[in-house]
């Protein structure tokens, strides 16, 4: 059965493409373009739900704010 994720992106100071798995605490990548960082995603979780045994996964993404100080 397929699983949703909620993923964030961001461009580092390179130009690369991060993202990072909300509810798989350190499971992120990076790529040249979304496509690549798309599909190095889905390998990042595919590795990361085959290597934990015991994983409980946050399910409820409630939102990103952006404040200025």
């Amino acid at each position: 059965m397929a699983r949703k994720f909620t993923v964030i992106i961001e461009k580092d100071r390179k130009g690369l493409l991060v993202s990072e798995v909300l509810g798989l605490p350190g499971c992120h990548t990076q790529g040249k373009d979304m496509e690549q960082l798309m599909e190095r995603t889905k390998e990042a979780i595919q590795a990361y739900l085959e290597s934990e045994e015991d994983i409980e996964i946050s399910e409820e993404f409630v939102g990103v704010k952006q404040i200025v100080v």
